[in-house]
């Protein structure tokens, strides 16, 4: 898979950006780049989210503004609320080439993290070499490949996630909402989650308050040092996000309406059903918000809030944020023998999930062979097959993780 990202698709994809006079900027890191040149000018006193601010970080990435027909519709306007800007400012103040290897090592080593905290969340005490091997498998998988090569802020986001759900099962509650408001530097992945801590935190006020206290101090100090540097930020910051649908992609249940009933009646289709999943997740949160966090069912709803974020909140290129699945797919397999036998549905939903997981892995197995041996890889369509079950492993994981939740007894209590 590291060959294939790296020696394979990248190249391709960097001839493709040249031909459209694109490829004049940085690669590595371009998504790290508009956070750390903002940082770097907007602490100046600059709007980090002004026209003049984004025509810069297009000629950082492109080496030239987006001003010509045929140029792609994302501006790269920055969309990051404005406290994470203060939460990075010590990487603006470095040279980029310094600071992106800095962050790819800190982003490799957070991946790393996340994986073996997830274990240590789910209470599966794996011989050490079947742990390391569920580690390369992941570093390896292309979301991990994509998001470590672009230095996307969702590892950091996904590694503090899980460090805060650790922090919740250990009762360091105050640091634990530290650790969860810190992820609010991509609120697009943390909203379903934090809401469903939040409706924890108040069914038992007295024992989980400290979890509302270390989240809304934390949230509150950064937004308000935010604000004392940039007070017009929130109506900036809400102006972007308004726009930003308008030239994003859809999220993957939006495409998948769209394929099916085409563009013009996908949107208001995609926004009710968007409206109903989130309904759901909310109604899960509120019937769950009674567990302990080192139950089952706490696992099991986070889980799925993460795999329904994949799905309806996430933009469908976001394919690098779907770290977040980690919880999930190592819940289901570990319940793998529970699962099989709950009927043929299920282990043939089962078989499905398998194949749609290792698929990249096996393509691009295959295509390496063939070109070590000298078939042409020049074909965008033939170097995308492992990326063709991106989309779907999503919808078969939440397929799977919705029966475990009709059917508890898939899931016994630890010992």
């Amino acid at each position: 898979m590291l060959y294939y990202h790296q020696k394979l698709f990248l190249p391709i994809a960097h001839q493709a950006s040249l031909a459209k006079g694109l490829g004049g900027g940085y690669a590595f890191g371009n998504d790290f780049y508009p956070l750390w040149l903002t940082a770097r000018d907007a602490l100046r006193g600059r709007d980090p989210y002004s026209p003049e601010m984004t025509r810069e970080i297009q000629g950082g990435l492109f080496g030239r503004t987006l001003d010509r027909p045929g140029d792609p519709k994302d501006l790269r306007t920055f969309a990051h609320p404005a406290f994470t800007l203060l939460v990075i400012w010590p990487a603006a103040q470095m040279p980029f080439e310094v600071a992106r290897i800095v962050l790819g090592i800190l982003l490799l080593i957070m991946t790393v993290a996340s994986v073996l905290l997830w274990f240590d969340v789910l209470s599966w005490n794996l011989r050490l070499p079947w742990i390391w091997a569920a580690v390369l498998l992941t570093l390896c998988s292309y979301p991990a490949l994509e998001g470590l090569y672009a230095e996307q802020l969702g590892l950091a986001v996904a590694f503090l996630l899980v460090a805060g759900i650790v922090a919740l099962q250990r009762g360091r509650l105050l640091l634990a909402g530290l650790l969860i408001a810190l992820a609010w530097m991509k609120p697009q992945i943390t909203m379903l989650v934090t809401c469903y801590l939040l409706a924890w935190s108040f069914f038992q006020l007295k024992p989980r308050g400290r979890f509302l206290i270390g989240f809304f101090a934390t949230l509150g100090l950064l937004l308000a040092a935010a604000l004392l540097v940039w007070p017009r930020w929130i109506q900036e910051w809400v102006r972007v996000l308004l726009h930003y649908h308008a030239y994003s992609e859809p999220s993957l249940l939006g495409g998948v309406l769209t394929s099916l009933l085409g563009s013009r009646a996908a949107g208001p289709s995609t926004a009710l059903l968007t409206v109903v999943a989130i309904i759901a997740c909310m109604t899960l949160a509120w019937t769950n918000r009674s567990v302990a966090a080192d139950t089952p069912a706490f696992i099991l709803t986070l889980s799925v809030l993460l795999a329904a974020t994949t799905i309806a909140i996430l933009p469908g290129q976001a394919i690098y944020d779907h770290v977040i699945l980690l919880p999930g797919i190592l819940l289901v397999i570990r319940r793998w023998p529970e699962l099989r036998s709950a009927g043929r549905p299920v282990t043939i939903l089962l078989m499905i999930g398998a194949v749609l997981l290792f698929w990249p892995f096996a393509a691009a197995i295959a295509l390496v062979l063939a070109n070590a041996v000298g078939s042409s890889m020049a074909s965008p369509q033939v170097l995308a097959l492992p990326l063709r079950t991106s989309a779907s492993l999503p919808f078969a994981l939440l397929a799977l993780l919705g029966y475990a939740l009709k059917s508890e007894s898939a899931f016994p209590p630890k010992p």
